[in-house]
């Protein structure tokens, strides 16, 4: 893994020798935040050596390198899900590639399910602690010193700082935010009913197929990380419970314009 990592960050180097010091993780829906970049350089998946492909609609597929508030970054436009057939350090691989491309902080967003009754579809959640034991560790295996110590503390694995300063952000804006604990699942189904009131039992506010596992592995690498859910559909219900994944892309699509300037401005004050 490390020959891989090395190589395809001496590819992208050559296409692209600026340092980001922000790596961002946009989920399904929510690809058009690439359009505030003032782009320098977009690299598709499908040409870095040993990267994954995206194969899920609302995942566009590429690296977008540009400026962002003032900062470097590079955007991950598409993520990689364990559903998809790829392992969890297939998963993760991306994230420690922005790792030792330079980052310094990451921040990831995705669409997910409400939980907490009191959610209704379009709410923004910052996501404060997740629940992970639903899914697969991305750490099980040999560890490698150079990406972290063996057992990594996840007391903290959403900076508080960074929370702070997001809810001031949100707050000189009128924007209202949830405040959650999000579940990881495998997927690819939406939950049953039964298990929607199983994850509301066990504390969690909202639920999806992504983030813990690149959660996992950058607090193993040492990245700050902030993260925030647009609520997609709503599980708790009593009425008709069909949800599609068209209509989880509109209202990602429509909850945007928000988790935009909520990210803009965090990354200024980075």
């Amino acid at each position: 893994m490390l020959n891989e990592i090395n190589e395809t960050v001496q590819f992208i180097q050559s296409m692209y020798a600026t340092k980001p010091s922000v790596g961002i993780v946009l989920g399904s829906g929510l690809g058009s935040f690439a359009d505030e970049i003032d782009i320098e350089c977009e690299i598709p998946y499908s040409d870095i050596p040993h990267f994954p492909v995206s194969t899920v609609k609302g995942h566009t597929g590429k690296l977008i390198f540009g400026n962002l508030g003032g900062k470097k970054v590079v955007a991950m436009a598409g993520r990689f899900h364990y559903y998809e057939g790829y392992s969890t350090k297939e998963v993760v691989f991306p994230i420690r590639i922005l790792k030792f491309l330079g980052i310094q902080t990451l921040v990831l967003s995705n669409a997910a399910g409400g939980i907490n009754q009191s959610y209704k579809v379009g709410d923004l959640m910052i996501i404060h602690d997740h629940i992970s034991m639903l899914t697969i560790n991305p750490l099980i295996g040999k560890n490698e010193e150079v990406f972290g110590e063996r057992f990594p503390d996840m007391s903290e694995p959403y900076k508080n700082n960074l929370i702070k300063a997001a809810k001031q952000i949100a707050y000189e804006n009128n924007i209202e935010l949830k405040e959650g604990v999000y579940a990881g699942v495998t997927g690819p189904t939406f939950e049953t009913r039964a298990e929607y009131k199983m994850l509301n039992l066990l504390g969690a506010d909202a639920v999806g197929m992504s983030t813990v596992q690149e959660v996992i592995a950058a607090v193993h690498l040492g990245l700050p990380v902030f993260a925030m859910s647009v609520i997609t559909d709503v599980g708790i219900r009593e009425e008709e419970n069909t949800i599609t994944h068209e209509e989880v892309l509109q209202a990602a699509k429509e909850a945007e314009p928000k988790l935009t300037l909520i990210f803009k401005q965090l990354i200024v004050q980075l």
